[in-house]
């Protein structure tokens, strides 16, 4: 590889490259640990790609009125401890995992067994 004397190679900025923090500014590590944990605990609801497949096939979807009564089901099942969640939301339910706000799988409730699940949440 040749290399002329005009062009220079420019650095990659990364997200921290590009917003400095000021020497002397007392940013600890757990600091930022702290707000990146906030702001994922703060995300909204997510879906795995077996629970998006698991729509897809049964042809469920879900309203925007739906979505925000799933997670306020999973933020309920948080406040009892619930780990693993089975959330019924009129004709789906859906199994979530309640720590990452997570949608584990989706289902008709016509299926009469659910596995690995903690607590159950009907919204």
């Amino acid at each position: 590889m040749r290399i002329h004397n005009n062009v220079m190679p420019q650095p990659v900025q990364t997200e921290a490259a590009a917003h400095p923090v000021p020497l002397g500014s007392p940013l600890r590590f757990q600091d930022v640990l702290d707000s990146k944990i906030t702001e994922k605990q703060n995300a909204g609801l997510q879906f795995s790609k077996h629970a998006f497949m698991r729509l897809n096939a049964r042809n469920i979807q879900l309203s925007t009125d739906q979505l925000q009564r799933v997670q306020n089901g999973v933020n309920e099942a948080k406040q009892k401890g619930i780990q693993d969640s089975l959330v019924l939301v009129d004709d789906v339910a859906l199994v979530v995992n309640v720590r990452s706000k997570t949608v584990i799988t989706a289902m008709n409730p016509e299926q009469n067994i659910f596995t690995n699940i903690d607590g159950a949440v009907i919204v």
